[in-house]
């Protein structure tokens, strides 16, 4: 019997097919009849479920032939989801604690059924409402560098990682929307672009004319597209990431492929930086959120600075890939040389990582797909002084990020940025 053609579910049709599933129908317990469906998806892409029973909860998220933020005029492929069902696997692998379990993954109909996280919050939301979350950075920090180390040539072999290209490489529709969205659109007038009009139109003919600009950005476009150094989640920003004040998740990696270890890396840094400019739209009185704005920038500085540290650390421990192969680096000269090209590595994924901090910031401001912490700013002057400002730090990190010397040199850079 062929399996059943995909259709997009709603609450009825949904128990139905968790119904069928004896683990799922275990899970949530008493009869289908009785759970509580909420459709609960606020992303751009996809349907998600919250299923509620006697027993238990699970989320259903299943994949729209379309850009749900756009509609039909925008198809996309439903294989999406096996690339997402295929990164959740591979960084369960590597970051179990960190990431949602899988319970069940239907190909035919682009559905995946995981692990309700509850009472984990979308961090955008957290720091909009101005939580600290004291596990966070360190968190995420072992997220990026168990997840990008392992699945690079520094810890396996050039086999496995020519397979992972290989699994990844078709996910092609998903690059595009970022190639477009993050590195081009926001450059050119494209029909798909809004900002905060009228106050931010100067800002967005100058992104236009800028000539150093768009070489800077197109040289960052062109390493998404042809650097294969790790698994990266491909959408890691403050939406993807849910947690507690004691627990850490990151959820959504539908965008992964093989590309630019800094990419992730950057999305981490660049929303952060976005998060920290929006405060002053979100404070009550002037200076109200000094202490929350100092606890952001701290993040970034923390989340950099864990992230390097523990991705030597797993060089160091286990120089097993075929890239830089242990046995070159015998003598106390060659481990010394290999001690140096390891801290030239990482500035390069230093410089990579500000770059793309720098164009997830100002498309987030001037392309499609904005963000809450902007867009929640009731007051559409006042947000454009916040938008402003995470343009011109924005523009700064993607054109010059060889002139700052390290993750403090950023932190100080934004503080002079929110003065102006």
């Amino acid at each position: 019997m062929s399996p059943p053609a995909y259709a997009p579910v709603d609450g009825a049709t949904l128990a139905s097919v968790l119904a069928s599933l004896p683990a799922i129908r275990e899970r949530l317990g008493g009869e289908a009849s009785s759970w509580r469906i909420r459709e609960v998806g606020d992303g751009n892409l996809n349907l998600v479920f919250i299923v509620e029973g006697a027993a238990g909860a699970v989320v259903v998220k299943q994949a729209l032939p379309y850009v749900r933020l756009v509609g039909e005029s925008w198809p996309l492929p439903l294989e999406r989801s096996w690339y997402e069902y295929n990164a959740l696997t591979e960084q369960a692998k590597y970051a179990a604690r960190l990431t949602p379990r899988v319970f069940h993954f239907d190909r035919a109909q682009a559905m995946i059924v995981m692990e309700y996280l509850h009472p984990h919050v979308i961090m955008r939301k957290g720091l909009i409402a101005g939580v600290e979350y004291p596990n966070f950075a360190a968190d995420i920090a072992e997220f990026v560098s168990q997840t990008l180390f392992n699945t690079s040539v520094l810890a396996g072999s050039a086999g496995e990682h020519k397979r992972r290209v290989e699994l990844f490489a078709s996910n092609t529709a998903l690059c595009a929307i970022t190639e477009d969205l993050v590195f081009t659109d926001p450059y050119r007038e494209a029909a798909l672009n809004r900002w905060n009009r009228p106050y931010l139109d100067a800002k967005k003919k100058a992104f236009e004319r800028d000539a150093p600009m768009k070489i800077a950005v197109q040289a960052l476009k062109y390493k998404f597209m042809t650097s294969a150094q790790a698994l990266i989640h491909g959408d890691l920003h403050t939406g993807s990431i849910m947690l507690t004040p004691a627990e850490t998740r990151v959820i959504d990696p539908e965008f992964a492929f093989i590309g630019p270890i800094g990419f992730d890396v950057g999305a981490l840094i660049g929303n952060l930086l976005i998060a920290y400019f929006a405060q002053e739209g979100h404070e009550v009185s002037p200076h109200a959120r000094d202490g929350y704005r100092a606890w952001i920038l701290s993040q970034v500085e923390a989340v950099w600075t864990g992230f390097c540290e523990r991705f030597l650390a797993l060089w160091r421990a286990a120089p097993a890939g075929d890239a830089y192969p242990a046995s070159l680096f015998a003598s106390r000269e060659d481990r010394a040389a290999l001690e140096a090209e390891r801290r030239r590595f990482m500035r390069a994924i230093f410089e990579d990582s500000l770059g793309f901090a720098g164009a997830k910031m100002i498309r987030r401001i001037l392309g499609l797909a904005h963000v809450e912490d902007l867009e929640s700013i009731a007051d559409a002057e006042r947000r454009a002084a916040c938008e402003g400002k995470a343009l011109d730090l924005g523009r700064d990190l993607a054109l010059r990020a060889r002139a700052f010397s390290d993750i403090a040199d950023v932190v100080e850079a934004a503080k002079a940025v929110a003065r102006t």
